[in-house]
């Protein structure tokens, strides 16, 4: 989102986390900005019973966590690696002077703000509302189209188990074990060793 050389010329630094460590949790307050260099990045929360809920996935070229950075407020969510990732990290203050000084990226940061604000309340109606199998396909929609850039039919190819899908949509295992080979006899998802593709 913002050019990796503008971040380190406001003193950015690399830093690299390894699968499945914490690069904050939720309560905490925001202390930096944070883009993925390489990797992938999971926001999630843990329920009262442990079950984990997926709030999103964010891949290279991607940043996370910054509405606590513009309001005095911690972190709703955890953000954890799903695999090594090197994440550029900019202190806070010196994330502010730099949307200060460059306005149109200041307009860049906030557009991307307001289209995740925008797909999460989509989302939570159409979760609440819909069919599990228009769930499945807003959220593969979203990954493939959002987070990965992709375009062409089937090209996504969807790293994530079954339960993984489950925490994201709130629904169950078994449900989005059904709902997906419905997907896949109406060709809206192909299955391939056990993998699915959009």
């Amino acid at each position: 989102m913002i050019p990796e050389e503008l971040l380190i010329r406001y003193g950015a630094h690399n830093k690299l986390y390894r699968k499945n460590e914490f690069i904050f949790q939720q309560e905490q307050r925001a202390h930096f900005y944070y883009q993925i260099v390489s990797g992938e990045v999971k926001m999630n929360n843990y329920r009262e019973n442990g079950k984990e809920f997926i709030q999103s996935f964010f891949a290279a070229g991607q940043s996370f966590g910054e509405p606590p950075l513009f309001s005095d407020i911690t972190y709703p969510a955890n953000a954890l690696a799903t695999e090594d990732s090197e994440i550029l990290c900019l202190k806070k203050e010196r994330f502010i002077e730099l949307l200060l000084e460059n306005p149109k990226i200041h307009l860049e940061v906030t557009t991307a703000i307001a289209s995740r604000l925008y797909y999460k309340a989509i989302m939570a109606s159409e979760i609440s509302s819909q069919e599990p199998e228009h769930c499945i396909l807003r959220i593969l929609d979203y990954l493939k189209e959002d987070v990965y850039k992709l375009t062409e039919p089937f090209s996504f190819r969807v790293d994530l188990t079954r339960q993984q899908i489950a925490d994201l949509t709130g629904l169950r295992v078994e449900t989005i074990i059904r709902a997906t080979k419905s997907l896949e006899k109406k060709n809206e998802i192909k299955i391939k060793k056990r993998k699915i593709y959009r």
